[in-house]
Formats: C-alpha cells, structure tokens, sequence
C-alpha cells in the first residue's frame, strides 16, 4: 500500500471514529475531540509512522534563533532554545524539556528508548544518556520534522502568561518553573510606580514594587487554575508583608490577574481556603508591567544547587 492510500485510510478511520463520537456522546463530544494540524506525507511518516528523517538534512540540525520548539501536529511546547546544543549528530539535540512535555518508553527495537509528544502522542526521536556532551548527560535527539519553532516575538501570541507573588521570588520561581506545561518562569518586580527598578530599590520599600513571578505556560498542557492552586500551595498565603524570616512590603502575597478569568479563578480559590478556615492575606490586583530581575536571580536555586528555605509544598485543597 502506498504511503497516500496509507493517509487515506488513516483519515477514513478517524472520520468513523468522529461519527460514532457523534452517535454515542453527542455533538459535544466532537467539540472536544482534538484539533491537530494536516502533515505532509514525509510529516506523517515520522511523526504517525515513526520513522526518522535523514542526518544533517532537518531544518532545525543547525538553528540557533531564540524562542520554543513545538509539536508540528498539535502545537504542544516541548522544547526551549535555550536546552538546545550542538551534539555533532545530524538531528537537533535538546538535553532538558518542558516540564511533562515529553513521554519516554522502550523503544519497539528493544534497545533505545522513545520519546514522544505527551500531548498527541506523536513520536519525536529517541532518547540517550551516559554521553556527557551538557552537565545533564541527556540528549533528545528529534526530528525537525516533528517540531515547529516559535520565536521568541511570536511567544506571546502562541502561549499564555500569569503572575503570582509569595515571598522571595527565588522559590516561588524555583517550584513553578518545575510544573507540568511552564515553559519558563521569570524573576522580576512589578505592583509599583518605580520605572526599571533594580533589587536595591525595590528592597528600601520605596518603589511600591513586589517580588513577583512571571509564568509563560502551555495552555494545551495545564490550565491557569493548576498553576494558581500549586501557587497557593508553595508558600503561606496567610502571611501579611512577608513570608518565613523575609520581611517586607515586598514578600506580600499577591495574583496578579491578566484578565477576567484569571481574577474568577484566584476569587474561587481563595474563597474555597476561607471555607476550609484559612485566613487568607493574598491580594488579587490587575497585573501592571513586569520589569525582569537582574541576571543574578534568574534561575538562582538551580545555579547555585540549593533548595528553597522558605518555600516548600504544603497540600490546602485535597
């Protein structure tokens, strides 16, 4: 059978699998079902048939440019620029991924392991380990045929952002850059009136700015309210103008809402922890612009190797 007559009964089947949809569950169950992007037929191979696209030959073996590397079929965020490097191979080589983005299995050869798109479970490429080309000892090596680059003026319009203050940004960063779906998590301050402000500034008290946290997520992989209850979770929201030994203006809790949505979903949820009996200090504020911390307090308990000494996870709502 050719590789078209293949497609073919392929789409065949998935249109008597949308009608039966249709006739057990209903016109909703369709609106539901998930809508993935048309391959072509070297697409459909790899991704479908998990074949693999010929050395040096992708369009991603060699891109350098900043921005998110996404499942070609359903859009899921998988991979950042900044996991990227150069391993000499022939196929893009990543040596961390979104968090949950990517499933691992043994591989039908019996002696690789596979790696595929948690979302759409469209393969990817393989997995391997024990090579010592980055500090990790992990190599995705994936197919440009199964990916599709964002760039990084493009993030904004293809994924979704929040903002959540808790006391030191270095943990509240440190625990929601490690959810499912967050493609990254940013230090920086934002509440005041104070223009580019720097740490020093915004520690004196004077800038009316907070230590707060900005979230780029995957929609099609969490949900803002997932993020908000592991927010609520990952420090005490009972605390007023401080959190642990850190005092200050700066340490209040605060979700800073882009929307209405998002200020529905905080209301619900602090609201469910009055009832449960907590007495919750945590504000909720439209969200003003976000000015980035200093390089030094990015990623700083992954830098330096440490844990949070104030923030750890505490479960409020099961």
């Amino acid at each position: 059978m050719s590789l078209s007559a293949t497609r073919t009964r392929w789409r065949t089947l998935a249109v008597l699998a949308l009608a039966a949809l249709v006739g057990a569950a209903g016109k909703d169950a369709v609106d539901r079902a998930p809508v993935w992007n048309r391959l072509t037929d070297e697409e459909h191979r790899v991704i479908v048939g998990k074949g693999t696209e010929a050395p040096f030959s992708g369009e991603y073996e060699r891109h350098t440019a900043a921005g998110v590397y996404a499942c070609r079929r359903c859009g899921a965020a998988l991979y950042r620029s900044t996991d990227k490097f150069d391993a000499g191979c022939g196929w893009p080589a990543f040596d961390d991924a979104v968090p949950g983005a990517v499933l691992q299995r043994p591989d039908a050869d019996g002696r690789r392991t596979e790696i595929l798109c948690a979302t759409c479970q469209g393969h990817l490429g393989h997995l391997f380990t024990g090579e010592r080309f980055t500090p990790r000892d992990t190599r995705h090596c994936v197919n440009s045929l199964a990916m599709r680059f964002i760039p990084e003026a493009g993030l904004a319009a293809a994924f979704e952002r929040a903002c959540f203050a808790g006391g030191c940004f270095w943990g509240v960063e440190f625990h929601l850059q490690q959810a499912r779906g967050v493609i990254r998590a940013v230090s920086g301050y934002t509440g005041g009136h104070l223009e580019n402000p720097s740490y020093r500034q915004v520690c004196a008290g004077t800038s009316g700015h907070i230590e707060a946290v900005e979230v780029l997520y995957d929609p099609r992989q969490t949900t803002y309210e997932a993020l908000a209850r592991r927010f609520f979770e990952i420090h005490d929201p009972t605390q007023v103008d401080r959190q642990g030994p850190d005092v200050g203006e700066q340490y209040r809790s605060v979700v800073f809402t882009l929307n209405d949505a998002q200020q529905a979903v905080a209301q619900k949820l602090v609201d469910l922890l009055i009832r449960k009996g907590y007495d919750v200090a945590t504000r909720i504020v439209p969200a003003g612009r976000f000015w980035p911390a200093e390089a030094e307090h990015q990623n700083y308990y992954f830098v330096h190797r440490k844990t949070p000494y104030c923030h750890r996870p505490v479960k409020r709502f099961d």
